[in-house]
């Protein structure tokens, strides 16, 4: 790559890959020696990633680099005469045509490599491996094969398909099908640079030209290159800087690529040429009968067999329809740039005349016109209306963007822009609303402008500033006069209070909204989709599903279920029907086909995870968390990241991977300042990490902001926040028992009176913790074996371990070490099925601590008694007295007993003997 980025060389974008190769080097230099493919499409940054990997990891090793050239690939031992001849050790390779040739060259490598690895490490790099002759791959990997131990790495860089569009050859000769074929074997252990995505970009935007991209223009640009980092740069250095600060520029394709798609159509006949022109202009994905259609072509086949001969076109064949698609959008774009203005228009007059779809004969006819033109934006603004009845966010703001821009009369773009940036909102992009934040501060002051900037608010999760915007807009409205716009301030208070979680304001706003809303409007849709979640959020479950009852018999068409399967999932993970709550809400999370709402659908996935994370499916659930996360990076909508990142936490502690579950705790932060609706999910990450770990203080501690809340009623609703029971729990194990007490019988009673099995179930496991902890041993039994009986057949096995682990640990400090090593198992089989491998490790340690499964000590462990061993064992892995009694369910004093009997038993005195003597210890204990 000529014209490879400096940034290219600091690999945005690229830490996976990075670790990938650089794992594979560690490997042959201990003795491991193996052949690693670097594969992607062209200037996608494989040779950028080599040369980088080489020089941070590899500086102490020998590197032999070699590269493939397009006109050799049929010469025989090419690649391995540059490899032999490389290095003057005398050393010559037979007669290509001789027999066992290949066997013979492979034979001559390993010599050559063996004798040069005896002084260093040896990295042997094939750049551009895809125009390799075949016979030095057989001869290379025959060479590897014949090593045990050696010191080799073999790294081939090869494209994925060997032809850029710019390249004039479209048939593969048959010696670079053999290589490829080849090339094929080494996949499993390939390395793969993925694209950038859009933050990348605006990374490299920075780098290299010192262009300060929004996140809209990063993703625009991302889409059009499909995040090839060669294009992207391509195109920054060519296009004026004034190009970012549009909406949806229309982008060309990098001027080379450009040419070369030019030379192609070019070489094509004038069918062909008029077939490809119409696929430009009807769009990346076009059926061949409208291409066909616009190109004047009774028979397209001829001309689509040509387009895809000439590297242009692909075509998807389905049952009644066939599909036209150009191989990349570059190559539409050069397609498109390239007709004259007045044909294109010309065309787009044609194609708004053949196409059955209302919204594409729209963006035609906007297309066809190069000046303001208020009846079909006035047209444009219906077809938004019609939209926005069906909840079709993304399309309606796109629609009114164009509206606003054909638009002569001021206040009309004004208003088009305000109800645009709204949409976006509504379909999820909150980067593009950010990004005409600007210009709408600027408007002057209205009610749909508060309306809009409180929204905007709300999804970035500022309550202070939304509740602000949300006054000002009730004070300049007028109820009687303007009824759909209060409803719309309505519907934003109704997400204002989810957002703080106030079930009774959630109910207030959302009724409110309704009685203002005429039918098939948009704000009582979305406020009757919430209407039930407040109803349940205020203890009344029952008319709760009766509102969703009600509500599923009248929406049921385009993108308006999602919001109601999102609303009665949610309510039933609440009330204990996890498996109902699963289907629901994966029934809310795809956005395509029916255009459903990127904020819905997020919601539906951050419910999903606590879902499936309930229902013990944990890898789904941190599947879902990954796709979450990874569309929340996209579109910012901040409201709902901790929700996401909550689950992610809580698994990766759960299974022992400490920096992944830091690394959601992070995500999730969120304070006082922030939403309610994000603080507790906030906090609950940070707490149940704790736990995970046994830092009982840190438990505690993150959840204080919880109990200092003002307004606790929704937050308290036993169902929707597991939080009463983790922080009761807490308060046990730190010796706070009347604190503890005091806190856990209101959520007790209120669980009781709903009715709410697992909430009774996690209350009753703390009930259990602080009973015993007085020396009331048979009352907490009663309270652990309640426990248990209201999870009864509830499909949730963690809080079934979990009670089984607490119920194991109390028996065991009891003294009744047989009814407790029967329960602790029952524990860690239930969290060894989970993953749970930090709780496996604690019941092993409790099973032992029992002295009923002991393990085989070693000399001068065998004098220790279990309990002995399981202190020594905590302490000698460098646990605090404190974090040894948490672990062990054990007072302070009495660690420090068996520390006094460990040391005099062992003849030591110090915890660090203590650690050395353990370590010693290990391979029998």
């Amino acid at each position: 790559m000529s014209d490879r980025p400096e940034l290219q060389r600091n690999l945005i974008g690229r830490t996976g890959e990075v670790a990938a190769l650089a794992r594979a080097i560690s490997a042959a230099r201990t003795g491991h020696p193996g052949l690693v493919l670097v594969e992607g499409p062209a200037g996608i940054g494989k040779t950028a990633l080599v040369e980088h990997v080489l020089a941070r990891h590899a500086a102490d090793a020998g590197v032999q680099r070699v590269a493939g050239v397009s006109w050799e690939p049929g010469l025989p031992l090419g690649i391995a005469g540059q490899l032999v001849h490389g290095k003057s050790t005398g050393a010559e390779l037979p007669e290509p045509t001789a027999p066992d040739a290949v066997l013979d060259a492979g034979r001559v490598l390993h010599r050559q490599w063996a004798a040069r690895q005896e002084r260093e490490p040896l990295i042997v790099v094939v750049d551009d491996a895809h125009w390799a002759d075949v016979e030095s791959l057989r001869a290379i990997r025959s060479a590897l094969r014949r090593m045990s131990t050696e010191r080799v790495l073999v790294v081939l860089v090869a494209r994925d398909e060997p032809y850029e569009i710019q390249d004039s050859h479209t048939e593969l000769p048959a010696s670079v099908q053999a290589a490829l074929d080849l090339l094929d074997g080494c996949r499993d252990d390939a390395v793969r640079p993925k694209p950038l995505t859009p933050p990348d970009v605006r990374a490299l935007g920075r780098e290299t030209t010192g262009l300060a991209l929004d996140l809209p223009a990063a993703r625009h640009l991302c889409r059009h290159t499909q995040g090839n980092p060669r294009d992207v740069t391509r195109l920054l250095r060519e296009l004026p800087r004034e190009t970012w600060q549009d909406w949806r520029p229309e982008l060309p394709a990098p001027a080379r690529c450009a040419g070369a798609v030019h030379h192609r159509l070019a070489r094509c006949g004038e069918a062909t040429r008029a077939l490809v022109e119409a696929c430009a202009v009807l769009g990346q994905d076009t059926p061949l009968t409208e291409a066909a259609a616009l190109a004047g072509l009774d028979d397209p086949l001829p001309a689509v067999d040509e387009a895809r001969a000439a590297g242009l076109l692909t075509v998807t064949l389905g049952p009644g329809r066939s599909q036209l698609s150009f191989s990349r959008p570059l190559a539409r774009a050069a397609v498109l740039t390239g007709i004259e203005l007045t044909r294109r228009a010309a065309l787009h007059t044609r194609a708004a005349r053949i196409t059955q779809d209302r919204g594409r004969q729209l963006v035609h006819r906007v297309a066809a016109t190069s000046g303001a033109d208020e009846t079909l934006a006035d047209e444009l603004d219906r077809y938004a209306a019609e939209r926005a009845c069906a909840g079709e966010w993304s399309a309606v703001a796109d629609t009114l963007v164009r509206a606003g821009r054909l638009s002569t009369d001021r206040r009309a773009r004004e208003d088009r822009l305000l109800r645009a940036v709204d949409a976006m909102i509504g379909a999820g992009d909150v980067p593009q609303a950010a990004a005409f934040a600007a210009e709408l501060e600027s408007f002057p002051a209205s009610t749909l402008r508060d309306v809009v900037l409180a929204y905007l608010a709300i999804m970035r999760g500022r309550p202070s500033e939304a509740d602000t915007f949300l006054a000002d807009a009730e004070e300049r409205c007028d109820p009687e006069r303007q009824p759909e716009l209060m409803a719309k301030i309505c519907q934003r208070r109704v997400l204002h209070a989810l957002g703080r979680w106030d079930g009774p304001d959630v109910v207030v706003w959302a009724r409110r909204a309704l009685e203002l809303a005429q039918v098939d409007d948009p704000s009582g849709t979305e406020s009757e989709a919430v209407l039930g979640l407040g109803l349940a959020m205020t203890g009344r479950p029952k008319d709760a599903l009766a509102a969703y009852q009600e509500a599923a018999d009248t929406f049921t068409r385009g993108a308006q279920p999602q919001r109601f399967q999102l609303g009665r999932g949610w309510v039933d993970l609440a009330t204990d029907q996890p498996e109902a709550a699963r289907h629901r809400l994966e029934a809310a999370v795809p956005t395509g086909y029916r255009m459903g709402s990127t904020r819905i659908s997020l919601w539906a996935q951050g419910w999903l995870a606590r879902t499936q994370f309930a229902l013990g499916a944990w890898q789904e659930a941190l599947e879902t968390v990954q796709r979450a996360a990874g569309r929340l990076e996209e579109v910012r909508i901040e409201l709902v990241r901790p929700l996401v990142h909550w689950t992610g936490a809580q698994i990766h502690a759960l299974r022992g991977d400490w920096p992944a579950a830091d690394r959601h705790v992070g995500e999730a932060a969120a304070d006082l300042h922030h939403y309610e609706a994000m603080l507790i999910p906030a906090c609950l990450a940070r707490a149940q990490v704790a736990e995970a770990r046994g830092d009982y203080e840190r438990v505690v501690e993150a959840l204080t902001p919880l109990v200092r809340l003002t307004a606790r009623g929704s937050v308290d609703e036993p169902g929707f926040w597991p939080w009463p029971d983790v922080y009761a729990n807490a308060l046990v194990m730190t010796g706070r028992l009347d604190e503890a007490d005091a806190f856990l019988t209101p959520h007790e009673q209120c669980a009781a009176r709903r009715a709410r099995r697992s909430a009774q179930a996690r209350l009753a496991l703390a009930r259990g913790r602080l009973t015993a902890a007085r020396g009331d041993v048979e009352t907490a039994r009663k309270e652990f074996d309640q426990a248990l009986a209201h999870l009864g057949n509830l499909p949730l096995p963690y809080d079934r371990a979990r009670v089984n682990f607490a119920y194991g640990q109390t028996l065991r400090r009891a003294g009744k070490r047989r009814e407790a090593d029967t329960v602790l198992k029952n524990a860690r089989d239930a969290y060894a099925t989970l993953g749970a491998g930090t709780y496996v490790e604690r019941c092993d340690r409790e099973l032992q601590a029992g002295g009923l499964q002991l393990s085989r000590a070693a000399p001068g462990m065998a004098r220790l008694t279990p309990q002995e061993q399981a202190v020594a064992r905590l302490v000698a892995a460098g646990a605090t007295n404190q974090q040894a009694a948490l672990e062990l369910f054990i007072s302070v004093k009495t660690v420090q007993y068996h520390l006094t009997h460990v040391y005099s038993k062992l003849g030591i005195r110090s915890r660090s003997e203590l650690a050395a003597t353990f370590r010693d210890a290990s391979p029998a204990g």
